[in-house]
């Protein structure tokens, strides 16, 4: 990290980013979510100063090598199914962040990760639903970045500690997921997302070397395949606490969905 003063340096964060659009809906679908969009919403204001860009990494974009979105004004993708018609025609006209894409996909390079930007890329669900919450100006640039393939807990800690530099020139570094994913077992998932919560816990609470030997073997904590059957949804955590200090996290939120916990955490 650089010799920013640490009150001026913005956190990486972990956060929750919805079922869908849920939070754009009315009736149940949108209540069952109103506690964790009540918290998005306040996310902004709990920082030193506003940031000047947003990084996110999102759950829904995998690619080959990671990959920033680089296009000035992104398309967005809407890439889920069985909504009502209008969650179709959402907008969200943030501009896109080109030279930090190039910036971002460096300093991976510099780490020897290899990295790409690509122009034609747009935001999926896990930017631009997140976001419209947080940030419903839309007037703060928008970088959205890719997991790489493998989803390799280490390779993607590997990146946040590249992109640490980021927070010290007015950059929010986002991980956007969910800390229990599992909608095929979702109505009966409670126990298991309250052991795998607690193991994050516990988890996140060390530094740099304890948070990732812990991450790199979510696979074996209580309830972690139970959790996250497949593990997409909780990859951006390893990018995000990659980016953080030696400090262990901040629990930002913890809130249930349904029965189902679902945390969000920052790191100093």
């Amino acid at each position: 990290m650089s010799d920013t003063p640490p009150e001026t340096r913005l956190p990486a964060m972990y956060l929750p980013h919805g079922g869908g659009p849920s939070f754009f809906m009315q009736g149940p679908r949108k209540q069952m979510y109103l506690e964790m969009e009540l918290f998005l919403r306040g996310v902004l204001a709990s920082l030193a100063h506003r940031p000047r860009a947003i990084l996110v990494v999102t759950a829904h974009w995998e690619a080959p090598v990671a990959t920033f979105a680089s296009n000035p004004s992104p398309e967005l993708i809407y890439d889920y199914y069985g909504f009502p018609e209008e969650t179709y025609q959402l907008r969200y006209p943030a501009p896109g962040a080109p030279a930090l894409a190039l910036e971002a996909a460096a300093l991976l390079h510099h780490a020897g990760i290899p990295a790409r930007v690509d122009p034609d890329y747009g935001w999926d669900h896990g930017v631009f639903v997140p976001l419209k919450v947080m940030v419903p100006e839309a007037d703060i640039p928008i970088l959205a970045m890719s997991l790489q393939a493998s989803l390799e807990p280490r390779l993607h800690y590997a990146m946040g500690r590249a992109l640490q530099p980021l927070r010290d020139q007015g950059v929010l570094i986002v991980g956007s997921g969910m800390s229990f994913h599992n909608l095929r077992n979702f109505a009966a998932g409670g126990p298991d997302a309250a052991r795998f919560d607690a193991w994050l816990d516990q988890a996140l609470a060390g530094n740099h070397a304890h948070r990732e030997s812990q991450l790199a073997a979510w696979q074996h904590a209580p309830s972690g395949r139970a959790a996250h059957p497949r593990e997409e949804h909780l990859i951006p955590l390893m990018v995000a606490a990659g980016a953080g200090s030696e400090h262990a996290a901040r629990k930002l939120w913890s809130g249930l969905v349904g029965p189902a916990r679902n945390s969000g955490w920052a790191f100093d």
